[in-house]
């Protein structure tokens, strides 16, 4: 399931879904300095329930409101499904990128998930490197559901 879960859907998805993620609730978490935001969105046309796969978008935005920029050198996701099993998922930056981030600007990029079972939720962190001390840290991503019309029950 680590393939699926980490299913990069790209940028192109934000166009598209522009007026639906405007709608949506966020999830935020604020770390330090670093804001990150959260909006999910399930995918009916890309998810198909008689063959167990259910997928969603997500949407981060990562500020920087600190006096330095910060680099994303690291993600790790805890993905968890409907029946409890979790997956771990850690790689390299976001979609491909390391962003550094400036002061007083955002980070914004859109992915998604696919799992097995008609919902669940994800949380996880990313480790940040201030480019002008060298310090690493890490930033807490807040956890959000994955929520589907196919579920018994809301997990949020």
């Amino acid at each position: 399931m680590a393939d699926r879960a980490a299913l990069p859907l790209g940028h192109e998805l934000e166009e598209p879904y522009a007026d639906l993620f405007a709608t949506l609730p966020v999830y935020e978490m604020v770390t330090g300095a670093i804001r990150v935001q959260v909006q999910v969105f399930w995918l009916a046309e890309q998810s198909e329930p008689d063959e167990g796969s259910y997928c969603w978008a997500y949407r981060i935005r990562i500020a920087n409101d600190s006096a330095h920029p910060v680099q994303l050198i690291e993600r790790t996701w805890h993905i968890t499904d409907t029946l409890g099993r979790e997956e771990h998922v850690q790689g390299a930056g976001v979609v491909g990128e390391q962003p550094i981030i400036q002061p007083g600007t955002k980070f914004e990029y859109t992915s998604g998930a696919a799992l097995g079972t008609p919902g669940g939720f994800m949380r996880g962190t990313y480790l940040m490197r201030d480019t002008t001390t060298g310090t690493c840290f890490d930033v807490t991503i807040p956890a959000f559901s994955l929520d589907s019309p196919f579920q018994k029950a809301l997990l949020h």
